[in-house]
C-alpha cells in the first residue's frame, strides 16, 4: 500500500492511497474510541454524496468516504471497474486504510458492493447500513425514464455515444442539477458550496473517456447481477451481522417494491422506509438519517457488547 497523500478539500481531509492504483478518499475524522464508518457511494456518485451526513456522524465515529475507481477523484487508469472488482478494492481499503471490522454504509450500487463485501468477508464488517441499495425486484415497478436510460447503458457502443453526447450538449452545472433531480433532490435546497464543488469535480476529471468506460463497466455489471439475482440473493441471506435497510418511498432508481421484497425475505434486518424521500437520503434528509443511524448504532453496539 502506498502512503496516503493528504490535501484539504471540503469538510474533511482529502487523501489518496495506492491500492492497485490511486484511490481517493475523504477522512472526516472522529473519536479514536468510536467505531469506524466507511461510506460507499453509488453509480455515478463520489465522496461529495456524504458531505451533509458525515459531519453529523463525526462526533460519534471515525468517518471515511472513498471514491471507487472510475468515480470522483479516483482516476481508473487501466483498472477494471465492475461491481466485483470494486468489492476487491473496498476489501483492501477496509484492511489497509480503515481497519476492520468497520461499519459499512452503502448507497445504491455502493449498497450492493457492501452486501457482497459483508457476505464474502464477514470478519471485515461489524454492521451494515443500506441506503436505497441496488436490489432485485419487480421489473414492472421500474420508472420508465430510468429503465430507458439503463437500457441505453447496457448496449455496447450505444452507451458510450450517449455519455459523450450528453457531456457535449450539457454544461457541468446542468448535469449536476439534472442528476440531483433524478435522485429526488431539489438542487436549490442544497448548500451552494456543495453544488459548486460538484461542478468543479466534473471539470477536474482528467481522462473523461476512461471515466465513461469505468461508469459503463460498473453499470453493466450491476445490471447483470440484478438480471440473474440468484447469487446476490444468496449473499444477502448469508449475512449474519446487524443490517439497517433504509429506503425512500419516492425513489425512482430503486423501486420501493424491491426494497419491501428484500425486507420480507430478510426479516432479521431492520427496515426503515422514509416517506417522500428519493434515492439519496443522505443529501435529502441528512439530519433525520443521522438520528436514525446513530440510534441504531448505539442499540446494536449495546447488543454486541
Amino acid at each position: 500500500m502506498g502512503e496516503a497523500t493528504p490535501h484539504d478539500r471540503g469538510p474533511g481531509q482529502s487523501k489518496t492511497v495506492v491500492l492497485g492504483g490511486p484511490v481517493h478518499y475523504v477522512d472526516f475524522g472522529g473519536p479514536d474510541d468510536g467505531p469506524t464508518v466507511v461510506l460507499v457511494h453509488g453509480l455515478g456518485g463520489s465522496h461529495l454524496n456524504w458531505d451533509l451526513l458525515a459531519p453529523l456522524l463525526r462526533p460519534h465515529a471515525r468517518v471515511l468516504a472513498l471514491d471507487l475507481p472510475g468515480f470522483g477523484l479516483s482516476e481508473p487508469g487501466d483498472r477494471r471497474t465492475t461491481v466485483h472488482d470494486n468489492v476487491r478494492v473496498l476489501d483492501r481499503f477496509l484492511t489497509e486504510v480503515a481497519g476492520t471490522p468497520a461499519v459499512l454504509v452503502g448507497n445504491s450500487m455502493g449498497g450492493m458492493i457492501s452486501i457482497l463485501q459483508t457476505a464474502d468477508k464477514p470478519e471485515s464488517v461489524s454492521r451494515l447500513v443500506l441506503l436505497d441499495a441496488a436490489v432485485p425486484g419487480p421489473r414492472r415497478a421500474l420508472d420508465p425514464l430510468v429503465a430507458a436510460m439503463f437500457a441505453v447503458y447496457a448496449v455496447p457502443m450505444v452507451g458510450e455515444r450517449f455519455l459523450a453526447m450528453r457531456r457535449n450538449r450539457s454544461t457541468p452545472l446542468h448535469t449536476v442539477r439534472q442528476m440531483l433531480r433524478l435522485c429526488g433532490v431539489d438542487p436549490d435546497a442544497l448548500p451552494a458550496d456543495l453544488i459548486d464543488r460538484s461542478v468543479t469535480l466534473l471539470r477536474q476529471r482528467a481522462d473523461v473517456h476512461a471515466m465513461d468506460k469505468a461508469f459503463l463497466a460498473a453499470a453493466r455489471s450491476l445490471l447483470r447481477l440484478l438480471a440473474d439475482p440468484r447469487s446476490y440473493r444468496r449473499a444477502m441471506a448469508s449475512i449474519a451481522v446487524p443490517v439497517l435497510m433504509v429506503q425512500g418511498d419516492g425513489d425512482r432508481l430503486v423501486p420501493v417494491a424491491a426494497a419491501r421484497d428484500v425486507a420480507r425475505r430478510q426479516p432479521h434486518w431492520r427496515y426503515l422506509e422514509l416517506a417522500g424521500v428519493g434515492h439519496v437520503p443522505q443529501l435529502q434528509v441528512p439530519d433525520r438519517l443521522a438520528k436514525e443511524l446513530l440510534s441504531w448504532l448505539e442499540e446494536t453496539e449495546a447488543i454486541r457488547a
